[in-house]
């Protein structure tokens, strides 16, 4: 969008994760405000003619009616933690916020370097968007700590990432499809 220019581009004004994005990670997109080939976004729109409001959770009129319905469906990244990653920012700070969000995306880089067979892309970003740090590092304990990871293909070594994910998520309640609209 035209004039609408942010300097995080890791966390939409929304309370999207574009640094853990697919679309953000193959260079598809530029992150909410990063460019000026951005898609026109009502939320952008609303940010500038509140004197450019850097999060919509600092707004006075947040939650607004913009957000009915939201996070009913999934685009190419979950849109599911929205509100509570706005929440977080609003009793932690966004430099507490992204700190956590540079640890998630390293342990993304490392799943997707190391265990990514070519199909488990979408499933690791929603695993990191939705599981939290915790439970994330744990993953990663499980599985660099199997002890026969170095004879293993990448395909089981994918399958094995992807399952321990899939245990995790599953002990929470927590689906790991993003919700695309019918």
């Amino acid at each position: 969008m035209k004039g609408f220019n942010r300097q995080n581009q890791l966390l939409s004004l929304c309370g999207l994760n574009c640094g853990l994005c697919p679309m953000f990670l193959n260079k598809n997109c530029p992150g909410c405000g990063g460019g000026e080939g951005n898609q026109s976004c009502r939320i952008a729109r609303c940010s500038m003619e509140h004197s450019g409001v850097e999060y919509c959770c600092q707004c006075n009129e947040y939650p607004c009616e913009k957000y009915e319905h939201i996070d009913d469906f999934d685009s190419f990244i979950t849109h599911r933690n929205r509100r509570d990653d706005l929440e977080k920012i609003r009793q932690f700070g966004v430099e507490a916020y992204n700190t956590e969000q540079m640890e998630k995306i390293k342990i993304l880089n490392i799943l997707l370097s190391d265990y990514n067979d070519g199909r488990k892309k979408t499933l690791f970003c929603v695993a990191v968007n939705l599981l939290n740090l915790q439970e994330l590092k744990e993953a990663l304990r499980k599985i660099e700590s199997r002890p026969d990871m170095e004879t293993l293909t990448l395909k089981e070594k994918s399958a094995f990432a992807a399952g321990v994910l899939q245990e995790i998520a599953c002990r929470r309640e927590v689906d790991l499809k993003l919700h695309k609209k019918k």
